[in-house]
């Protein structure tokens, strides 16, 4: 057999054994190591879940902000999405039609499915077949697809820190991040103000916005319209009642017969009509005055009585 021939465009290389794959990029390299370690180093703040790169951390933030930047840009679609892959699935099966379909052929089974994998998963519960079996000491447990054979590995291999002197080794994921969460939690503060920050695309994005003056703009990509706005919900709202003129959103109360495009306005309506609901009003404490015994004060006066009566007729004595 001959040499195998590198591409030169290609020059970064996996240094694990018995594993030649060649990368053009280093992130992408990197993004390699983790499915022979199975570590995923980027860990999202606001949940449990973990990437193997910042982009994907990145994209994943969009899902906890509500933010969608990614918008359809077929005509007549208001359609957004937090990521592209999301917006590239809507084009092909609503605008496209391009729906792949996966249709169990078991006898009296016609179940459908969207990926090939989930119907591999599915057929096993026909053929009651667990193909992949835990090849761990003493266990014998068999699993339908790889996937959940490889999760199942983890509860034997368990999770190592990583981290220089330190052994820790979870027996869970959910050990592992709470374990790097408490231990190994940097804390980045603000050289502006006194906010700390543990990760640093979050304290980027405090400076850029809070401190540089920048705002980020939202603007309406409808040709011919300038408009734009400082949250995407404002966007949104506009480019159905300006463009499309939606409002399928109507007030329910006698009398009223406004619509609204979004759901959240129409929320924000009902205050006019409710206005006792805005806030809740807090009880207003008032600080407790020292009271005083009827008891005691009867029993004072009644032995100031005595005292004036003794006074008076006693007799002085010879």
């Amino acid at each position: 057999m001959g040499e195998r021939i590198q591409d030169p465009n290609k020059h970064f290389t996996c240094t694990f054994a018995d594993c030649k794959a060649t990368f053009s990029k280093l992130w992408k390299l990197e993004v390699h190591y983790c499915r022979h370690t199975g570590l995923k180093p980027f860990a999202c703040g606001d949940c449990e879940k973990t990437f193997c790169t910042r982009y994907q951390l990145t994209r994943h933030q969009l899902s906890h902000s509500g933010e969608k930047p990614y918008l359809c840009s077929v005509s007549g679609c208001s359609a957004a999405f937090s990521t592209p892959g999301s917006l590239r699935n809507h084009i092909a099966q609503v605008h496209d039609n391009k729906v792949r379909h996966y249709v169990c052929n078991y006898q009296g089974c016609a179940k459908e499915f969207h990926k090939k994998k989930q119907l591999k998963t599915h057929l096993c519960e026909h053929t009651n077949e667990l193909s992949f079996k835990c090849d761990h000491e003493k266990c014998n447990n068999k699993f339908a697809s790889p996937k959940a054979l490889k999760r199942h590995r983890k509860l034997h291999e368990g999770y190592p820190c990583g981290e220089e002197n330190c052994n820790f080794k979870g027996n869970t994921w959910s050990e592992y991040l709470k374990h790097r969460r408490t231990a190994h939690r940097v804390n980045l503060p603000c050289n502006q103000c006194k906010k700390v920050f543990h990760k640093v695309c979050f304290l980027q994005m405090h400076k850029k916005f809070v401190h540089s003056g920048e705002r980020r703009m939202f603007k309406c990509t409808r040709e011919g319209c300038q408009k734009s706005y400082t949250r995407r919900f404002n966007l949104e709202n506009h480019v159905l009642d300006f463009h499309e003129g939606k409002r399928d959103f109507t007030c329910h109360f006698t009398g009223c017969d406004k619509a609204f495009a979004m759901e959240e306005s129409l929320k924000r309506h009902f205050v006019v009509h409710m206005p006792q609901k805005t806030k809740p009003q807090k009880p207003k404490v008032k600080p407790k005055r020292k009271k005083t015994s009827k008891a005691k004060t009867s029993d004072a006066a009644k032995l100031s009585e005595h005292l004036q009566k003794v006074s008076l007729t006693k007799t002085p004595l010879p």
